[in-house]
């Protein structure tokens, strides 16, 4: 071989090696043991519930993270350019009825018609009945808020709402979507539970240590609060009363894919949208944390990332499920939340161009 050749394929390897062994990466992954995946089968077992889904347009916009309905019926989504999007009852006539600034993504409407806002860019916002936007919080307890994700209002007026990352701020790192991929590399769990009390004005901490803290609804009953810990595949609940106040435990099973948001739906039920299958990499490569960051230095193409894959599930209060919808081909892809009224089932998503509507009927509920 020319020896200026061989020479020069080595300073190739040698910058190869150095770049996969030693550039610098925004992660610094922790040692971990995943817990075993129960896969698609038993109360997961593969079914196509999911199919039939109506694409209800919203615009010039994408991503419809979630959804809330006002007392007239009268229906809002936070999208990706940072908007609101609000259709009339039937689903048709949308119109932009606010816009964040930021990147919305919970939403729930408060005891006096606000909309409660968990804007992944500003913190925990309010929208009142004629579209004016203020902040409520962006800190708590002296520690920034960096990715606001998901909120529900509980009866007595308090707000619950998740930091995912203390670490990854979801503006500085790309988005929401790039933000939530770093932290769940990483498994720093930097997420926490917060609370905003109205009458105070302030927001405190509930729960913290988790891993990329996710979808929060407050229980029927008003007793604990359920979080979706997604690095973890789980939701947990943190009671607010009772003989266990103050306690955590894990509430239901152990998923088959990334939960994302949870909602409280109608009939004692809970719904979790599960956003994509489990990463079979980094499920095993979740005790290797030097191998997990050569993993980030990968071109993005050869990354873990999410797959399309349709699934939604209803738990009960107890954590059953109760009922599992599945859509295998992933046409309405990434699912990312759930809301239910008497006749429909809303899907947030994170990418699509339209807003998911599914009829019960069709579902079987």
């Amino acid at each position: 071989m020319n020896r200026s050749l061989l020479v020069g394929l080595c300073v190739v390897f040698m910058v190869l090696a150095l770049y996969i062994f030693a550039m610098p990466v925004p992660v610094d992954p922790v040692a971990w043991q995943a817990p075993p995946n129960p896969g698609y089968e038993g109360v997961f077992a593969v079914n196509q519930r999911l199919k039939g889904i109506e694409e209800l347009p919203i615009g010039d916009t994408y991503g419809p993270e979630d959804v809330a309905v006002d007392s007239l019926g009268r229906v809002y989504a936070a999208t990706h350019n940072g908007t609101i999007v609000r259709l009339q009852p039937d689903g048709s006539a949308y119109e932009v009825w606010a816009s964040t600034g930021g990147r919305p993504l919970g939403i729930e409407f408060n005891l006096h018609g606000d909309l409660i806002v968990a804007d992944g860019y500003k913190g925990l916002l309010s929208i009142d009945t004629e579209a004016n936007v203020s902040v409520l919080a962006d800190e708590a307890d002296g520690i920034p808020i960096k990715y606001t994700d998901d909120v529900d209002v509980a009866k007595d007026g308090k707000i619950y709402f998740s930091d995912a990352s203390t670490k990854f701020k979801a503006q500085e790192f790309g988005g929401t979507y790039e933000a939530s991929l770093l932290d769940l590399l990483e498994h720093g769990k930097y997420g926490r539970l917060l609370v905003y009390d109205p009458v105070t004005k302030r927001a405190t901490t509930v729960m913290n240590g988790l891993s990329f803290a996710n979808g929060v609804a407050v229980s029927h009953d008003q007793k604990s609060v359920l979080v979706v810990e997604t690095g973890e595949y789980r939701v947990i609940r943190y009671w607010l009363e009772g003989p266990k106040k103050g306690q955590r435990e894990q509430f239901g099973p152990i998923f088959p894919s990334f939960p994302d948001n949870i909602t409280a739906g109608m009939n004692g039920k809970y719904w979790v949208a599960l956003v994509s299958p489990r990463s079979k990499m980094l499920d095993k490569l979740s005790g290797t944390p030097s191998l997990r960051k050569i993993v980030q230095r990968l071109p993005v193409s050869w990354r873990p990332g999410a797959k399309p894959y349709g699934h939604i599930i209803a738990l009960d209060d107890s954590g059953n499920v109760v009922e599992d919808l599945q859509d295998p081909d992933g046409s309405y892809p990434i699912n990312t939340s759930i809301t239910e009224t008497e006749e429909y089932l809303y899907l947030g998503s994170l990418f699509t161009p339209v807003l998911g509507r599914l009829s019960k009927k069709r579902a079987g509920l």
